[in-house]
């Protein structure tokens, strides 16, 4: 799972395309049995230090979550602490838009945190099937999957990023790609997609389909929107949509159609059992994301490959327009090597920032 926690332990493992697993799994299952390993050390020497009370220790592991572990703009909840065993207490530590909290522990004295315990039976199976599945048996051939830094040339290079409206990691490409394709205009067929999944919950899903319906029915309105829906504070869809100029009744009248048609809604009003995934389905672009393996948001492909670029329009420019035969004038454009911030806003990301994150399940 790309994770949500800023320290890079995962809140969850899901078996939806484990063999694309950016980070090694060895590593992520030897730092937790490290970290356990630490606490019954820790436990075996500290059984004289203060204890906290359930409320207490509620109350610290929330704030230390909130400063440290989430990314920006992440909201959560938090079960009452219950005792666990002698030294630990559990936690319930659930993400917006997600049904199935994540089991998290903290010691009794408030000096460890552990945020997440792993079974290993159903961890070990999770990543055989999906070896078997991937036809990744070995180093060699995850490897091969590996996104690409240069794209197959073209005289249009044909353009696509997939994104989820909601993702923190997909606005920020957007705030950078999106410059590049107003400026390259008529030059690259590029195009705005869904991942197939939306880890935000239905909110996510309703903007997904109120963008595209703007995209499928005014098309020279699309960018403009997406370009101030994610510098606005919070994805303002109304503010936006008035200041662009878009017919929201057609807008809408188009996603009660595309809802209807693929049962978005619907669907994940039934609940997870009826997902099949730990995330509701979003499968407008359903066929896409299969035929890219797309495995989060953001996926960026050119000319039918997946590029990896950093999320500035400088180095989203360079790599786009090294997929022409033959470089139109608009790529001699000299444009902004700032990198955006994650999230919504217009803010530069903070120095140190993880370029690579995304949103995903593995």
């Amino acid at each position: 799972m790309a994770s949500l926690w800023r320290g890079g332990l995962p809140l969850q493992l899901s078996n939806k395309n484990m063999g694309n697993e950016k980070k090694s799994k060895n590593l992520i299952i030897l730092a937790v049995v490290i970290i356990l390993f630490v606490v019954g050390v820790f436990l075996t020497k500290n059984q004289a230090a203060k204890t906290l009370t359930p409320a207490e220790a509620k109350a610290k592991t929330e704030q230390f979550i909130k400063d440290n572990l989430l990314s920006e703009g992440t909201k959560f909840t938090l079960s009452d602490a219950k005792e666990y065993n002698a030294g630990l207490y559990e936690v319930d530590v659930t993400l917006d838009g997600s049904k199935e909290p994540i089991k998290s522990y903290i010691t009794k004295d408030g000096k460890l945190f552990v945020p997440q315990g792993m079974d290993i039976a159903e961890v070990t199976k999770q990543t055989a099937d999906s070896k078997k599945a991937a036809g990744a048996t070995d180093p060699a051939a995850a490897a091969k999957t590996a996104p690409a830094t240069e794209a197959p040339k073209s005289d249009k290079p044909v353009v696509e990023v997939f994104v989820m409206s909601y993702c923190p990691y997909g606005t920020q490409i957007e705030k950078g790609i999106i410059p590049v394709a107003q400026a390259l205009g008529k030059t690259i067929d590029f195009k705005i997609k869904f991942v197939d999944y939306a880890m935000h919950g239905d909110k996510e899903l309703k903007e997904n389909m109120f963008q595209y319906c703007i995209d499928q029915e005014q098309h020279d309105k699309m960018l403009t929107y997406v370009d101030c829906f994610v510098k606005s504070a919070a994805g303002d869809q109304a503010g936006c949509a008035a200041s662009t100029k878009v017919d929201v009744k057609k807008a809408n009248a188009c996603v009660a159609k595309v809802d209807k048609q693929f049962k978005i809604m619907e669907v994940f009003g039934k609940g997870q059992s009826a997902w099949g995934s730990q995330f509701p389905p979003f499968p407008v672009y359903a066929a896409d994301n299969k035929k890219y393996s797309v495995g989060g948001s953001p996926t960026l492909i050119i000319n039918g490959k997946e590029i990896s670029a950093s999320r500035d329009a400088a180095s989203l420019a360079k790599v786009i327009c090294g997929a022409f035969n033959k470089a139109p004038a608009e790529c001699s454009k000299a444009f902004d090597a700032t990198a955006p911030a994650a999230g919504f806003g217009s803010a530069a990301a903070p120095a140190g920032a993880a370029p690579a994150a995304n949103c995903a399940t593995n």
